[in-house]
């Protein structure tokens, strides 16, 4: 029974991975991401800029978590995500997986490096330095250098499957630091804060500064499922520009 139920997984999986069938689906996906994604990050920039009262202790400085907490978020989000799709790649030969993949590893760079940029921004005031070599901080920089790894490796290769299963193995490997990060707080002694939002108490925040930051959240998120989509369509024309489905996608635009 288990060896049914995981046969039919895969042959689910393949079948949603099968280039044009994926190239169909996100087109007519991709809208049901990108507007609401657009209102939910105007929602949340207005609720976090203007409705939401300064913090007690760090003023107006603190509103910067409503683009940090986000991008760092999904800096983890992506780089896990990554990581599903190049063991899909190697193990199952999954073709869209590595279309993925290659797609991934700039947005989740960018995400990274904008986490990383707010925590400096932030750090100035609160901490009297831009940077310190803390827990926390440092697995990200590491997080961000693995994208870059991942990103340099598929150019690195004349031949673009040596490139594809280089990078995934790099970005399966580097996938142990995502709970690294994650834990880092609660492992070492550092600097930066623990959990705030997802505790499993209440969250030590009040509710008309959580709600715009859970906004941006989502509308983030939104907006990453979006890119992806839309990245993803034009990367797997590339990748298969002699394809008999990318032939007759061209002359129905045309025709």
């Amino acid at each position: 029974m288990f060896g049914s139920i995981a046969g039919g997984l895969l042959r689910f999986i393949h079948r949603m991975g099968s280039p044009p069938h994926f190239h169909r689906l996100a087109g007519k996906l991709a809208p049901w991401f990108g507007w609401p994604a657009l209102l939910l990050i105007i929602a949340g920039t207005v609720g976090g800029l203007v409705f939401a009262p300064a913090d007690y202790q760090q003023g107006d400085g603190f509103r910067i978590i409503y683009v940090h907490v986000p991008t760092a978020w999904l800096s983890l989000m992506t780089y896990t995500g990554m990581a599903v799709c190049s063991a899909l790649a190697l193990i199952w030969r999954v073709k869209i997986g590595h279309a993925l993949v290659s797609v991934m590893a700039p947005i989740g760079a960018a995400f990274t490096a904008v986490a990383l940029l707010t925590g400096s921004l932030w750090g100035i005031p609160m901490w009297g330095t831009w940077w310190v070599w803390d827990a926390r901080l440092t697995s990200e920089l590491i997080l961000l250098f693995l994208y870059l790894g991942v990103t340099a490796l598929k150019a690195a290769f004349t031949d673009r499957d040596q490139g594809d299963r280089a990078a995934a193995l790099l970005a399966v490997v580097g996938v142990i630091n995502v709970p690294i990060i994650h834990f880092s707080v609660e492992w070492w002694n550092t600097l930066h804060q623990g959990a705030t939002v997802t505790k499993l108490s209440a969250p030590s925040i009040t509710t008309d500064m959580l709600i715009p930051l859970l906004l941006m959240t989502f509308g983030f998120s939104l907006f990453l499922g979006w890119a992806l989509l839309r990245l993803t369509r034009t990367e797997l024309i590339a990748r298969e520009p002699n394809a008999s489905w990318v032939r007759e996608l061209m002359e129905d635009d045309h025709g």
